[in-house]
């Protein structure tokens, strides 16, 4: 049977309707207008229960993931009025969800050829009292993503003895496998998209990339309390703060939502209306893409079940065979962050190919160098990383003769500064970040 819905995009109005929980499930209201309620749901397994100053703090969490969830849906309509009905964010917290729904969605509106002009209204208008500290245990949720970065963020955690737990958000096979290998106890929150979504897409709705990683930070707060954890130990680098394009003079991230601007705004928020000894933070946050790499390339136990490929975590669609589809950009760019760390032959047995001497590859891979165009729209990391590390390769005897190798060192590197290729500037930690003190020696592990 064919479901008629009204077209988004023909409103006026994204509501947000209201939120409630129960024994473990959450649900998170929105509509269009006066058009049907779209609904989501959010399950935490084996939530306890909780009463007094956690209860409370568990409510705000919650109504904080509503306003940054909804973020899925009103990209349907992309109307020009969001409507708060049921609580009020305070001034700090609409600055988050401003930037949520403007910075966070700057490549979908760049992408489908948008102008974003987006009017908050809030019944009433917010204010709220400082948040408690909440007496929450000394542990660690680590959001486990399938990826090498994740895997450091754990190790590094080991390294000092912290108590962690292995989080992640829906149903991803791979992402479990890495979660068990890491032999941590495991957490998986389940999420379950409002049905409506994806018929609003296939009527043709505005559709693109959302900040994904925002939404299951507000997961994680919501889980942090319930179950009772101080600290979230995120895995974004340095680089994802880096732009992937400027526009119009605006600056369009992919990875907005795992970058430091994000990460300082959203951690502010939730220390002061949530629980005040409550810490978000990314703990690679001072490292580049490449001593990510180097330090993963020291695990060797993550190897075989491991992928950034992003193509196993579609919604819809194929997914690889043997978690690399050895075409995309995360394939392309953690293949070639490897290679100036590990032994060619290990590197080509978990690739199973060696995307370096393939000249079908080149158009992805000059994408990453910034080589004629802007690097892509994927969490990957800066361009200048990337041609250090071919730079690097293009001088060892295993790979020079690689073919993108070589065209690399024959038609590219001579129209390089030679002074900004060294690879080990990039190894060092530098600029700012939130670690909170009880987790910072852990950072030592990326500078070994």
């Amino acid at each position: 049977m064919t479901v008629s819905l009204p077209d988004p995009r023909a409103a006026r109005a994204f509501r947000f309707t209201g939120c409630e929980y129960n024994a473990g499930e959450a649900r998170l209201r929105y509509a269009f207008d006066d058009g049907p309620e779209l609904a989501e749901r959010v399950i935490f397994p084996g939530a306890p229960t909780l009463s007094g100053a956690r209860a409370d703090a568990f409510t705000r969490a919650l109504t904080l993931l509503h306003w940054i969830a909804g973020v899925s849906y009103y990209k349907a309509g992309a109307v020009p009025e969001l409507v708060i009905e049921r609580g009020a964010p305070d001034a700090d917290t609409l600055a988050l969800l401003q930037a949520v729904y403007d910075e966070g969605l700057a490549e979908f509106a760049y992408r489908n050829g948008l102008r974003l002009e987006q009017h908050w209204t809030v019944r009433p208008p917010g204010s709220s009292a400082a948040a408690p500290a909440l007496d929450l245990q000394p542990r660690t949720l680590v959001p486990i993503g399938g990826g090498k970065d994740s895997l450091v963020a754990v190790e590094a955690l080991r390294s000092i003895g912290a108590l962690c737990t292995a989080a992640w958000v829906g149903d991803s096979p791979l992402i479990a496998a890495c979660a068990a290998r890491t032999g941590l106890p495991g957490l998986n929150v389940q999420r379950a998209l409002a049905p409506e979504l994806f018929i609003y897409n296939r009527m043709g709705a505005w559709n693109g990339h959302v900040p994904v990683s925002a939404i299951n930070s507000a997961i994680l707060v919501c889980a942090a309390i319930l179950y009772g954890y101080d600290s979230i130990a995120f895995a974004n680098e340095r680089s994802a703060s880096s732009a992937t394009l400027e526009y119009e003079g605006r600056a369009v991230n992919h990875q907005w939502s795992k970058s430091w601007d994000f990460e300082w705004m959203f951690a502010a928020v939730v220390r002061n209306t949530v629980a005040a000894d409550l810490a978000y933070s990314s703990l690679l946050r001072p490292y580049s893409e490449l001593a990510v790499t180097r330090a993963f390339a020291r695990l060797p136990q993550y190897f075989e079940v491991f992928s950034s490929c992003n193509r196993n975590f579609r919604i819809l669609g194929p997914k690889p065979a043997d978690r690399w589809c050895g075409q995309c950009p995360k394939c392309h760019f953690v293949f070639l962050a490897l290679a100036p760390f590990m032994a060619k032959p290990r590197l080509l047995a978990i690739f199973g190919r060696n995307l370096l001497d393939d000249e079908t590859q080149m158009t992805g891979f000059d994408a990453l160098l910034e080589y004629r165009g802007h690097k892509p729209f994927e969490c990957v990391g800066e361009a200048a990383e990337a041609r250090a590390a071919l730079a690097t390769l293009s001088g060892r005897p295993e790979w020079r003769e690689d073919a993108l190798v070589a065209r690399f060192r024959g038609e590219i590197l001579p129209q390089l500064d030679a002074a900004t290729l060294a690879l080990a500037p990039w190894l060092p930690a530098q600029g700012a970040h939130g670690v909170p003190p009880r987790l910072r020696a852990a950072l030592d592990f990326l500078a070994a």
